[in-house]
């Protein structure tokens, strides 16, 4: 059993706790016994990756790097493909070397992959159709505690361990992914990406003036050395987010060596999820072996706190207020300035740089509303926070088909607005976070009909690869006009007006 600390946390102290979204087992010696063998696991990430990503998200709150924080609203194991894996992180790495041309500064990538299996839901039953009957049947929280179909919604302790292989089966691909070089940009010029879903000319106009520059970017960077074979050292920590050898693509092989790397080829990833399922949590969270008293969730890099169980005095504040993992706190309409303040006094109460991420999802129509008192709050307390907007779970809708989507102008509006209040508020945005799933609108022009030919119960990145460039390209627009000072740019004008 863990020692009690001094401020009376252990691994399993959330259990005296009020429980929200707790999940209703049949079988308690079951669940019990399939946790006491997670427990006997290896970890699924190391604390020496966590610190650094603590690090990283430090130099985020410094403005010194920029945080995107992308991936599926939630998992499924049948997804843990070899195509679906590298399309993933395919498209992770596309929208950072975009969002690095424009803002000039590191991207810290942390994909919300590898553990992402869990589904908070607003009730615990839902009616659904079957044999054309409406039947009321326990809600789908995720395929780590029931199955999709509404004829296995009894929650198995067994999909715990499920979720712990498919984890490792995901985590072990990308890594390998990195590890061969894939994010390497030796030989893939962004010029090679394909323009044709873009159908404003302003938008293909700017679209392609910025991929040719990268392109003689990355030209020049080989005609000086800088290239896959080359042996020049790596940038300093100060002007990019070190890597290390479990989280990054390469360790910096000797320039004897015949697969040497470059800096171009190194790229850190780390993993998220929410962390909602706490015996999970608890079963894979290990004591330090180098600090007292210290304790890393080693499920994932980072873990956040959802809208529905972030209560002060509840099971998963206590949880998270003694791991030592970055924590990402939803933030959305319904809470107030001072309640978050309360939050970061528990969760950071020494105002540790590098332990929380504010995760504002507030819907475009409220931002306005809400956002300037968050930020005002938090400025007068002094808590080191960094700010990132996700602007797509405030946004969902139901079409008149009943089909749940997000339209592409509101998704642009949130963000926008979030990148104009941090301005006028004297602070700043320092990252994004999105899902890929299925949204209306974009440069593609994705309309309502198309969705059901498109449309998949879980988030599937190839769908939308166009919808997440156009996103990615505004950003990266905005920041670099904010970093010149310019005007607005045509791309930006463009897509916050909906095109």
């Amino acid at each position: 059993m863990a020692a009690l600390r001094e401020d009376g946390w252990t691994p399993g102290s959330w259990r005296t706790k009020p429980f929200a979204q707790a999940v209703q087992y049949p079988d308690e010696a079951e669940l019990e016994s399939v946790l006491g063998t997670i427990k006997t696991l290896p970890p699924l990430v190391t604390p020496s990756e966590i610190d650094r990503l603590r690090d990283q998200v430090a130099a985020v709150q410094r403005n010194e790097a920029f945080l995107l924080h992308a991936g599926d609203c939630a998992e499924s194991f049948e997804a843990c493909t070899e195509s679906n894996l590298r399309s993933k992180l395919g498209l992770i790495l596309s929208v950072s070397l975009i969002l690095i041309w424009g803002a000039r500064v590191p991207i810290v990538r942390v994909g919300r992959i590898a553990g992402q299996y869990a589904k908070p839901r607003s009730a615990p039953t839902e009616v659904v159709q079957i044999r054309g009957e409406p039947v009321e049947v326990p809600s789908f929280r995720g395929d780590n505690v029931n199955g999709l179909s509404p004829t296995d919604r009894t929650p198995a302790p067994a999909r715990l361990l499920q979720a712990y292989f498919y984890s490792s089966a995901t985590l072990n691909h990308l890594r390998a992914l990195l590890a061969s070089g894939f994010a390497s940009l030796g030989e893939n010029h962004p010029s090679g990406w394909s323009l044709g879903h873009v159908r404003s000319r302003e938008l293909r106009a700017e679209f392609t003036a910025i991929a040719s520059a990268l392109s003689d970017a990355l030209d020049f960077s080989r005609v000086i050395g800088l290239s896959p074979s080359s042996s020049s050292s790596s940038p300093s920590p100060s002007s990019l987010p070190p890597s290390s050898s479990s989280s990054s693509s390469s360790t910096k092989p000797s320039p004897a060596h015949p697969h040497s790397h470059s800096p171009l080829d190194e790229v850190d990833f780390y993993t998220s999820h929410e962390g909602l399922m706490l015996g999970y949590e608890e079963a894979l969270t290990r004591a330090s072996h180098s600090t007292p008293h210290a304790y890393y969730n080693t499920s994932a890099h980072l873990l956040w706190i959802g809208d529905r169980t972030r209560q002060l005095t509840g099971a998963h504040v206590e949880y998270f207020r003694g791991i030592r993992n970055p924590i990402g706190v939803k933030v959305g309409p319904s809470m107030g300035g001072s309640e978050i303040v309360e939050l970061l006094d528990i969760l950071n109460p020494d105002k540790e740089p590098g332990r929380i991420t504010l995760i504002t999802r507030y819907g475009a129509g409220k931002v306005d509303a809400h956002l300037p008192t968050h930020i005002r709050a938090v400025r007068e307390s002094r808590h080191p926070v960094a700010w990132i907007c996700d602007p797509m779970h405030g946004n969902t809708q139901t079409t008149p088909s009943g089909i749940k989507t997000r339209h592409f102008s509101t998704i642009i509006a949130e963000l926008t607005a979030s990148f104009r209040i941090h301005a006028e508020n004297g602070s700043r945005l320092q990252g994004d976070g999105f899902s890929v799933t299925e949204c209306l609108g974009g440069s593609m022009g994705l309309r309502e009909d198309e969705l059901s030919l498109r449309y998949q119960t879980f988030c599937d990145p190839r769908l939308n690869f166009e919808q997440s460039l156009d996103l990615a390209f505004l950003v990266a627009d905005h920041l670099r006009k904010e970093r010149r000072g310019g005007a607005e740019s045509a791309v930006y004008s463009a897509l916050r007006n909906g095109v």
